[in-house]
């Protein structure tokens, strides 16, 4: 059928050519286990937190869209929480009342765009706490957030 198609000049000219067997398409080169097990192996251990004091500027506005007009406020906080322990890594984040007087001073609704934070990684006075470690975030006023 094909010899009947085609023309001879191109018969000529085509070569065969074998395809790759169907499973070796989609198949993975394997690994040696061994050069995994070396990166674990010498994956140096966590280094211990020390106390530190930073300033962030937290974008509220980006973590409220399409939230619901009376859960704003409290999913604010909520968000500074969720910002705090990512850069400090601690579990316990402790905001001081202006700062929540900050975020609440519109109405629950209203929420401030940006908030200047101060967050500050403290050691745990408290000699039964889970951690050694908390962040205490604190309201730092500010004129323009612009160049910051």
């Amino acid at each position: 059928l094909a010899q009947a198609l085609l023309p001879q000049a191109i018969l000529a000219k085509a070569v065969l050519v074998e395809a790759p067997p169907v499973w070796r398409l989609w198949a993975r080169p394997r690994r040696s286990l061994a050069g995994d097990m070396a990166k674990i192996a010498k994956k140096p251990a966590r280094k211990t937190q020390e106390p530190v004091t930073r300033d962030y500027t937290v974008h509220l506005h980006k973590y409220l869209h399409k939230t619901q007009f009376k859960k704003r406020a409290p999913r604010a906080i909520r968000a500074i929480r969720r910002f705090a322990e990512k850069v400090m890594m601690t579990k316990d984040i402790r905001i001081d009342t202006k700062l929540n007087k900050f975020v609440w001073s519109n109405g629950t609704r209203n929420i401030p765009h940006r908030v200047r934070v101060r967050m500050s990684r403290k050691r745990n006075e408290d000699e039964e706490a889970k951690e050694k470690m908390f962040t205490l975030c604190q309201h730092v006023p500010v004129e323009s957030f612009k160049g910051l």
